[in-house]
């Protein structure tokens, strides 16, 4: 092949190329520039290289431009691209915070979309405050359960009206907390309560209380207002506590009572032990009375008057122990 139509050939598809992206970054500065966004070409085909969507830039610069905020420069629109950020909604965010007359910095927005947070909701929230309901609705409690003074069981559920606060949106707690910190006030109030009654009619001493004690300090919120929207009487839990430790104190009496029994069975026991010893003794101590007196019959100690007076005394007592019994019947004669 001859080398100059090769050349040409490769001349050609670089001119074509250059006149693609030219005529890219030319659609880009013409927009700009009918905008009245000024932009470089030098500078759309710097952030190309830098792998900065064009577009998106221009984009957010018009948006500036036609809302009056012009002191952005390009330089932060794309260090905050650079960072992981979303441009166009934090240009959208300074464009809504201006128009509603809420101090918003660009730095103060990046900040908070860098956070993780939804900038743009965050000043719509400013404006328009959000309610938030205790206990949460995809929570698995279905209200609030308190105890007051007299041992009644009160269930309650609110609404917390809440509204963003920018400069606090940053390291700023979330609607977890505040709930939480809600749920725990209520409980507070109902338990130091003395009687349950005293917040079925006054409802809003919940709210007052809850108010008093500055949760939304720390938050990114903050509390507008707290509505009690529903109290319901529970269970009577002070009858059943009693009623519980009246169960286990009748069980311990019981169990005190068997171990008493037991003891005393144990002593009767043994009292039949040593009785039925005793009597083996005296058993044994008769069987040695024969042998006594067969010694006393080898050396001469007792004779055989003495044996039978012995006997004699021994058939006399054993008549008067019958006689004296009460299981003797007496006979009576026939006539």
């Amino acid at each position: 092949m001859n080398p100059a139509v090769v050349i040409t050939v490769i001349l050609l598809a670089i001119l074509l190329v250059v006149v693609f992206l030219f005529s890219y970054f030319i659609k880009l500065y013409i927009r700009a520039m009918v905008s009245g966004a000024r932009v470089s070409m030098l500078n759309l085909i710097g952030m190309s290289l830098r792998k900065i969507p064009a577009a998106l830039i221009v984009e957010a610069l018009i948006r500036l431009k036609k809302s009056g905020l012009t002191s952005i420069i390009t330089d932060e629109r794309e260090a905050h691209y650079l960072a992981g950020g979303n441009v166009l909604s934090v240009v959208n965010a300074l464009i809504a915070a201006d128009k509603a007359d809420i101090p918003l910095s660009f730095k103060q927005a990046t900040a908070i979309d860098l956070a993780g947070r939804d900038v743009l909701d965050a000043v719509k929230t400013s404006v328009n405050p959000k309610v938030i309901d205790v206990p949460s609705v995809g929570s698995e409690r279905r209200s609030i359960d308190a105890v007051a003074k007299d041992g009644i069981q009160l269930k309650a559920r609110a609404r917390v009206t809440v509204r963003a606060n920018i400069d606090r949106l940053v390291g700023g707690a979330t609607e977890e907390t505040i709930i939480a910190r809600v749920g725990e006030a209520i409980v507070s109030t109902i338990g130091s309560s003395d009687y349950h009654k005293q917040v079925l009619e006054n409802p809003d001493l919940i709210s007052k209380n809850v108010l008093a004690k500055g949760l939304d300090s720390g938050t990114a919120y903050e509390i507008l207002s707290i509505d009690i929207a529903d109290v319901d009487v529970g269970d009577n839990i002070g009858a059943r506590l009693q009623e519980d430790q009246a169960e286990a104190d009748k069980r311990v009496a019981q169990a005190k009572a068997e171990e008493r029994r037991a003891a005393a069975v144990a002593a009767e026991q043994e009292m039949r032990a040593k009785v039925q010893e005793m009597r083996a003794k005296v058993e044994e101590s008769k069987a040695q009375v024969p042998l006594a007196m067969a010694e006393a019959f080898r050396k001469g100690n007792l004779g055989v008057m003495d044996y039978y007076k012995m006997q004699n005394i021994q058939a006399d007592t054993e008549m008067r122990e019958s006689i004296s019994s009460p299981e003797q019947k007496s006979s009576t004669p026939t006539k």
